[in-house]
């Protein structure tokens, strides 16, 4: 069973097609980054934005088209509760990586506060940090 205020989604599970023979919604290879030297320009680059529950930082450069990676610290907690973090931040940035526009690939390193965080707090932290980073186009 999920947390309260949790999207069932963001549990675990398998690799297959879901229950009603939905298609996964995860993000693809493409969508993700995994190369380390890849967050390392992120940080090196020092585009942050500071939030109560996540940092967003900004990566430009060859191959930038809005990929997500995620890190959690030990400091966010044990194993359980990193993944639990990243897994939050991960749907997240899914859920609304639609509204974000830009030639950036972004890098959520979770912090430890996201574990005791309601899923709308989360959400509206994220799409702030977007807004303030640039990433959401002008309504208008």
């Amino acid at each position: 069973m999920h947390a309260p205020g949790t999207p069932a989604s963001v549990k675990g599970g398998g690799r297959s097609a879901g229950a009603a023979g939905r298609p996964r919604e995860t993000l693809s290879r493409r969508q993700r980054l995994r190369r380390p030297a890849e967050f390392r320009e992120a940080y090196d680059q020092g585009r942050r934005w500071v939030g109560r529950y996540m940092v967003l930082w900004l990566r430009s450069g060859p191959g930038a088209s809005l990929r997500l990676g995620v890190v959690a610290g030990r400091k966010v907690g044990k194993a359980v509760a990193r993944s639990r973090a990243k897994r939050l931040l991960r749907e997240a940035y899914r859920r609304n990586r639609r509204f974000f526009s830009g030639e950036y690939d972004v890098v959520l390193v979770a912090r430890r506060e996201i574990l005791n965080a309601r899923w709308d707090e989360i959400v509206a932290e994220l799409l702030a940090l977007a807004s303030r980073a640039g990433l959401m186009p002008d309504e208008g």
